[in-house]
């Protein structure tokens, strides 16, 4: 039992985890492309056409997913910057900011969905609804993160300044969640409760479950890729740096 926790622990180490997340990339992309594609083929061709918002509901299947998408890599974003302030390791550090571009894309793609969405259905692009401001301000935070560590020369700092950024804005996450039942909003109340389970038909569940998964497929892939980079940026003077980047030149 200990041997198996202390090679689990080993991936903590950058120099461990560089090889490891070159060979698990790949794979995450490949699966988020097969969840992406079906996903996308339910939400045009399968999934039944809405009785009250007809064709244009469809935009729902990349904007539900995006949004839950935003809210979970933050956490995960903060959950990181908070072993890396408490525990003082580099490698998580490097995983906050790998997974923020992300989240600020997935955000950024709810957002603009989502004014798609209510342009036909509200009648306008944009209104000041809580959720919609709430979800604004998420953005914010994402693009704010990524700026104060860009900012700061000494990394240790930047790293420890942008993890408490992070840790601040996780206020903001259960405001977006609860922000339909809090205030009288435009913005519709959830069709899935945890509680209660949901009102909607099967297959747009189906649909949503799957488009879901290839986000997170997606996300995975991406911060593997990028923390990789982060890795070589850090330890680019390493002796291990250029023995592994020697074994993939030459496979």
């Amino acid at each position: 039992m200990s041997r198996r926790l202390i090679n689990w622990f080993r991936f903590a180490s950058p120099a461990s985890f560089y090889p490891l997340a070159g060979r698990l990339a790949p794979w995450f992309a490949a699966a988020a492309a097969i969840f992406i594609a079906a996903g996308l083929f339910l939400a045009f061709f399968v999934a039944p056409t809405d009785y009250k918002q007809g064709e244009g509901y469809r935009i729902m299947f990349v904007h539900v997913p995006a949004a839950w998408m935003s809210m979970f890599i933050y956490l995960v974003m903060a959950g990181y910057a908070a072993l890396g302030l408490v525990l003082n390791t580099r490698l998580s550090s490097m995983m906050a900011s790998a997974l923020a571009p992300t989240g600020a894309l997935f955000t950024f793609l709810a957002l603009w969905t989502g004014a798609l969405w209510g342009k036909p259905m509200w009648g306008t692009w944009w209104v000041w609804d809580a959720r919609l401001t709430s979800e604004l301000i998420l953005l914010f935070l994402y693009l704010g993160f990524m700026s104060l560590k860009a900012a700061i020369d000494d990394p240790r700092r930047a790293a420890r300044a942008s993890g408490l950024l992070a840790l601040v804005g996780v206020v903001n996450i259960p405001i977006i969640y609860k922000s339909v039942e809090w205030w009288n909003t435009l913005h519709q109340g959830a069709s899935i409760r945890f509680s209660s389970g949901t009102t909607m038909e099967e297959t747009m569940l189906l649909t949503l479950v799957v488009m879901t998964l290839g986000f997170w497929m997606y996300t995975i892939a991406v911060a593997l890729t990028r923390v990789r980079c982060e890795i070589l940026e850090a330890e680019g003077r390493a002796s291990w740096v250029a023995e592994a980047l020697a074994r993939e030149r030459g496979r």
